[in-house]
């Protein structure tokens, strides 16, 4: 029964990275990969809707879940995620495998796929492009650069011991700094997503992770890169989430042009979708989205068949 789990742990310089799989492990492997602060209990209610002949692995990115944090004095670089997923691949021996990646996990998955295009058979992104997009301004370029150096430093001079809430103050202040999560939602995040202590419930996020260094594109880059991409994409859009083109200000411009290259360069390869729901559809409302990726997951191409 695609309900039952197991946990697995690859082991990594600095500790391990955490997963959790589903179905049966000579099934196609589908590899799973959350959002930023998130983690694998995001596809808890979604994977248990999919076909039942894959092999699914959502792993916990460093600093998430029940993954290792890094290093002390190390930062979170965005690469450094793409290379969890290179890492857990290895482990798992999977040499061509499905992609599927929900908000940040979605550029990870995106740039995963650019560099690695052999190894990925399909790509699935859920509310995102596949790609962080750099500011158009080189000051506030440096500026984001440089604020990623001063947070770190300044949490290393605070070392504070994670603090400890009631269960009803953790879930709290997860649903308000995440207003797409239904309580039902953040329950199942916040089951993997904090320790019990006898002080209450600690987060087990690590706090740099919010220093997170970005690698992000311009709208030129990203059209180049689109054309490393060997076989099919299916984007899934969520109708309140966060590309929802008049709820991006000033990055419209960016979502309209960089759907359209999609479109053009890929054409029959890729297949983009508008649902119902929030930025976290997939978790709050997992029908809305389980026939759509399930048909894509299904569907033959002669590429899959290499």
């Amino acid at each position: 029964i695609l309900g039952m789990f197991s946990e697995l742990k690859f082991p990594v310089p600095w500790g391990h990275v955490a997963a959790k799989a589903w179905g049966p492990p000579e099934g196609h492997p589908v590899l799973c990969l959350h959002g930023w602060l998130d983690n694998a209990n995001t596809f808890d209610k979604l994977i248990p809707l999919l076909p039942r002949d894959c092999y699914y692995v959502a792993m916990d990115f460093s600093g998430h879940g029940l993954s290792s944090h890094r290093p002390a004095g190390s930062p979170y670089h965005f690469l450094d995620y793409v290379s969890d997923v290179r890492r857990v691949a290895a482990a798992l021996q999977w040499r061509r495998f499905t992609l599927m990646g929900h908000s940040m996990g979605g550029s990870v998955a995106g740039m995963f796929c650019f560099l690695y295009p052999e190894m990925v058979d399909k790509l699935i992104l859920l509310e995102n492009l596949g790609f962080l997009l750099a500011p158009e301004d080189t000051e506030a370029w440096l500026k984001s650069k440089r604020m990623v150096i001063d947070r770190l430093l300044s949490l290393e001079a605070k070392q504070q011991t994670p603090k400890a809430h009631s269960p009803e103050a953790a879930l709290q202040r997860l649903l308000e700094a995440n207003r797409h999560l239904t309580a039902e939602g953040g329950a199942i995040l916040l089951q993997r997503g904090a320790t019990e202590t006898p002080a209450g419930l600690v987060y087990n996020r690590d706090m740099r992770v919010r220093t997170q260094s970005r690698e992000s594109f311009t709208v030129e880059q990203c059209v180049k890169l689109l054309q490393k991409i060997q076989d099919h994409v299916l984007i899934i859009v969520a109708q309140d989430g966060l590309l929802v083109p008049h709820k991006l200000d000033n990055r419209n411009h960016f979502v309209k042009a960089l759907r359209e290259a999609f479109m053009s360069t890929l054409k029959e390869q890729i297949q983009l979708v508008e649902v119902p729901g929030s930025h976290f559809v997939h978790l709050n409302e997992p029908e809305v989205v389980s026939g759509i990726i399930s048909n894509f997951l299904t569907a033959q191409n002669a590429r899959a068949r290499l």
